[in-house]
C-alpha cells in the first residue's frame, strides 16, 4: 500500500502536484489514499505538466481485472494537433494485482468509491493519488461548514487577543 508523500519520491526526484481535485474533500469522507501510475501518452503528459488537465467529476472504475480512470478531462495539447485524443478517454492505472483485487473488495462490499486527488509528477512519472472514499450526505456538508466557521472565529479571537497589549 503506498501512500504519497509531498518530499521526496524514493529515487530521490521530487514530487510536484500538478492538478488537484479540491471537491473531493467537501463531497467524500476519505477513508483511505493510494498511489497508481497512469498510462498516457506524450501529448498528454505535456499537457498535464501545463496545469491542462481536471479532475473534478472523475472516478476510478474496474474493467476486466484492470482499473481505469474515468471522466478525467486532460486538453488535448496545441502543438501535437494531428494526435489528440479525446480528452475524456478512460486511462489505465497502474498498480499491484494484489492491491487492485483489496480495493476491488473494499468497493464492491462496502459501497465506497475510488476518487483521484491529484495528479503529480515523481520523478519523470506521473501518478495519480485515488482515494478509497464514502460520499456525504448534505448535512455532512453543512456540518463540515459549520466546524470550518467555528474554526475560523477561534483563530480569529484569539489573533484579536495576541495583537492587543496588555491592559
Amino acid at each position: 500500500m503506498a501512500h504519497h508523500s509531498a518530499g521526496k519520491s524514493a529515487r530521490g526526484g521530487e514530487s510536484k502536484t500538478l492538478c488537484a481535485n479540491r471537491k473531493a474533500r467537501y463531497d467524500y469522507h476519505i477513508e483511505e489514499t493510494f498511489e497508481a501510475g497512469v498510462v498516457l501518452l506524450g501529448s498528454e503528459v505535456k499537457s498535464i505538466r501545463q496545469g491542462r488537465a481536471n479532475l473534478r467529476d472523475g472516478y476510478a472504475a474496474f474493467s476486466g481485472g484492470e482499473l481505469f480512470l474515468h471522466n478525467c478531462h486532460i486538453s488535448p495539447y496545441e502543438q501535437a494537433s494531428q494526435f489528440n485524443l479525446d480528452p475524456l478517454r478512460p486511462r489505465k492505472l497502474l498498480m499491484h494485482r494484489t492491491e487492485i483485487e483489496r480495493l476491488r473488495g473494499k468497493v464492491e462490499q462496502k459501497g465506497l468509491t475510488l476518487v483521484p486527488l491529484s495528479l503529480y509528477l515523481k520523478g519523470p512519472h506521473v501518478k495519480v493519488n485515488l482515494a478509497l472514499a464514502r460520499g456525504k450526505k448534505e448535512y455532512d456538508r453543512r456540518e463540515d461548514i459549520k466546524e470550518r466557521e467555528a474554526d475560523r472565529e477561534v483563530a480569529r479571537m484569539s489573533r484579536g487577543r495576541a495583537n492587543r497589549p496588555d491592559e
